[in-house]
């Protein structure tokens, strides 16, 4: 039996956080544990972009999109994940 993966890519600071622009994730039920998951595989480096300096609250305005639909910070953290998912992870973007 194959595992369930989910391709993520990564974006500006995170990719330079991970070492890499996209990594194949096994076994995340939903994008909570995604998160977790890619901490792991990627460091405390990524775990400083992803959460405010107390650890405990992720930035509200990172972008997590979902085969390209959106995921609201922290409400959609419960979104499941199935086999080829592709989750996309970018930093807050400003306008001017």
């Amino acid at each position: 039996m194959v595992a369930m993966a989910v391709l993520v890519k990564l974006y500006a600071n995170f990719r330079e956080a991970c070492g890499n622009d996209s990594v194949q994730v096994e076994g995340a039920k939903d994008v909570a544990s995604l998160i977790e998951k890619l901490m792991k595989m990627c460091g405390k480096k990524l775990a400083d972009e992803l959460y405010y300096p107390d650890g405990k609250r992720m930035v509200e305005t990172i972008q997590i999109l979902v085969n390209g639909r959106g995921v609201k910070i922290p409400c959609g953290l419960g979104t499941p994940l199935k086999n080829g998912d592709v989750v996309a992870i970018f930093p807050p973007v400003a306008g001017g």
